[in-house]
């Protein structure tokens, strides 16, 4: 079973690269021409294989399926992968906060809870 590992690891990771061109347009139900409009826009950058073909991950799947949640209802392609940008990087500095007042509340012996 531990040969199995290394392949379930990277099944399990959301950023590796498992998913054809063909296969997230599918799933995403959705064009490659998408795909490589939200790639143009910069809001997803797929990896490619030796042969030079795009590679998309789960973690860069579920970013396109928020883009065309937004295209869907309207949304200019550019406009929609800029909001993606920053509801990534507003959820990325909010995780950052609740770790820093965790530490905080930690090396001061405070309690999880706040002041009510």
């Amino acid at each position: 079973m531990e040969a199995d590992t290394p392949l379930s690891d990277r099944l399990d990771d959301d950023d590796y690269p498992a998913y054809t061109m063909g296969r997230a347009a599918e799933m995403l139900g959705t064009t490659p021409g998408f795909l490589r409009a939200i790639g143009e826009a910069r809001l997803i950058t797929p990896l490619r294989s030796e042969g030079g073909h795009r590679r998309y991950s789960r973690y860069q799947l579920r970013i396109a399926a928020r883009a065309r949640e937004l295209v869907d209802r309207g949304t200019p392609i550019e406009a929609a992968c800029r909001i993606v940008i920053l509801e990534d990087q507003l959820e990325e500095a909010q995780r950052i906060n609740a770790e820093y007042r965790r530490a905080a509340q930690k090396a001061s012996g405070g309690s999880e809870t706040g002041p009510g």
